[in-house]
């Protein structure tokens, strides 16, 4: 059952990811300091660069395990690979759009906050990190 339900945790990761990335991203465009809105520092596009290609990435890896469960195949490694990733990938984008939006992300006025606390559950639902890690061992 875990094999063919873990391609679907791991899109939840990539939509929670996605949804906290487009707000940063956004929020980036629209907060001026020193004149300029804060995505012209390069610091903080860059990171939304690298946000957005660890979303794809994720995506492409959900996507791969989802067609070989479509399919009637096996997925337990890709799914696995995907899960762990997703999950890992999900908490890394919250934590950086949190950072993007400074003080504000910690703030319930702001929904970077509560995207933070679901990206932490998907490192764990359906099996930690750490056990996909197990399980992709035990086949590779």
């Amino acid at each position: 059952m875990l094999e063919h339900s873990r391609p679907s945790v791991a899109i939840a990761g990539v939509g929670v990811a996605r949804a906290a990335y487009e707000y940063a991203l956004q929020y980036s465009k629209q907060r001026v300091q020193f004149g300029k809105p804060i995505y012209h520092n390069q610091a903080i596009s860059f990171t939304l660069a690298d946000m957005l290609t660890k979303i794809d990435a994720g995506r492409l890896l959900a996507y791969r395990a989802a067609w070989l469960t479509d399919n009637h195949q096996s997925c337990n490694l890709e799914g696995s690979m995907a899960k762990a990733f997703c999950g890992d990938m999900a908490m890394d984008v919250a934590t950086q759009a949190v950072q993007i939006l400074g003080g504000n992300g910690y703030m319930r006025d702001y929904p970077v906050e509560k995207w933070f606390r679901d990206a932490k559950i998907m490192s764990i639902y359906e099996g930690t990190s750490q056990i996909q890690k197990r399980v992709m061992t035990r086949i590779m």
